[in-house]
């Protein structure tokens, strides 16, 4: 008789033989989505991969399991770019090539909704918007708003300015010198 184990895996390796594609693009596909939520996971894979139920529901359980193995605290900045912000992680990811940049001495917490960035303090913020874009928060003080740098009221009190991005264009030299200074007084 059949252990449980055994049994599922059969059932992946029918999934993969059915379906054409290893487990492993199976959880890319899932990845990329930015889907997190079971149902929405299932329904995915059966509309637009032609899945049955049982299949769907084995292919959503499996990238939970393995998302669960990664640990709650493996990547938690992914938390911040679930769903409808998973767009806005390729922007995250370049905003902080050019923070860590300045140094290896600055230190990230993530936060609910936004990752604090601090040095001896705190000197800046990202903050994805369900809005399309990044909210960018910078402790600037002295440094009068203008334009593009907007004052952080109504914002966030934290902070004295607010830049918002939508692309990686944003990240220019005047972004760039506006991070360093906010970096240099932390």
């Amino acid at each position: 008789m059949a252990t449980v184990e055994q049994g599922l895996q059969a059932q992946i390796r029918n999934i993969e033989a059915t379906y054409g594609k290893p487990m492993s693009d199976w959880l890319a596909i899932i990845s990329a989505s930015g889907l997190t939520k079971h149902t929405d996971v299932v329904t995915m894979l059966k509309k637009d991969y032609g899945m049955t139920h049982g299949a769907a529901h084995r292919v959503s359980l499996v990238a939970r399991e393995q998302a669960a193995a990664a640990g709650p605290g493996s990547d938690p900045v992914s938390a911040l770019y679930a769903g409808k912000k998973a767009s806005l992680r390729p922007l995250h990811d370049a905003l902080m090539t050019t923070i860590r940049a300045f140094g290896d001495d600055i230190e990230t917490a993530p936060k609910k909704g936004y990752l604090s960035l601090r040095r001896r303090k705190q000197f800046a913020m990202i903050q994805p918007s369900g809005a399309g874009r990044i909210d960018l928060g910078l402790i600037l003080h002295d440094v009068p708003p203008e334009a593009r740098l907007e004052s952080a009221k109504g914002f966030n009190a934290l902070f004295t300015h607010r830049v918002r991005l939508t692309s990686t264009a944003d990240i220019d030299p005047q972004l760039t010198a506006w991070l360093q200074r906010a970096y240099d007084r932390a």
